[in-house]
């Protein structure tokens, strides 16, 4: 159930910064009781990247730039797309959605949504990495999970082993 309009002016921003990657977010649909789509505004400093590039195997995610630009690393071959105030873009699971947004000289202001199931596999190709989520998806409630864990991508054991 709803609960009732949000008013992204009444929210406070987290904030995030870890070498290149630096951001303030609001997270939309939490504030607002939503539960399968949730909805960030985000502002990202001049020159500065969002999360580190990804994918998911399992749900869907999309950007709408509202304000300023900056740039788009799309596909396994990070083919760069440049982005500008009013620009939609739809990133359907799988590899050819990962992405990667780095703001250009104004800095830039989007809203980023994605559905919101769980359980999902969330892909860092390079970082080598997966990320494991069950009990709430990603950009969920952490507290809630009962797996949230980052391995290496090439990790495999033999099912038999013991």
């Amino acid at each position: 159930m709803s609960d009732g309009p949000v008013n992204e002016g009444d929210l406070e921003w987290t904030e995030r910064e870890h070498g290149e990657r630096q951001f303030k977010r609001k997270q939309l649909a939490d504030a607002a009781g939503g539960e399968k789509l949730g909805t960030s505004l985000y502002e990202v400093p001049a020159g500065k990247r969002l999360w580190v590039r990804h994918y998911h195997e399992g749900n869907e995610e999309s950007i709408y730039v509202l304000d300023g630009g900056g740039t788009l690393y799309l596909g396994p071959d990070e083919t760069e797309h440049s982005l500008d105030a009013g620009d939609y873009v739809a990133l359907p699971p799988g590899e050819d959605s990962a992405h990667d947004i780095e703001a250009g000289d104004e800095g830039l202001r989007l809203l980023m949504s994605g559905t919101m199931e769980e359980p999902d596999i969330t892909v860092y190709p390079d970082r080598e990495m997966v990320g494991l989520y069950a009990g709430s998806a990603p950009g969920g409630e952490s507290d809630d999970r009962s797996l949230s864990t980052y391995l290496d991508l090439h990790a495999e054991l033999d099912y038999w082993d013991d």
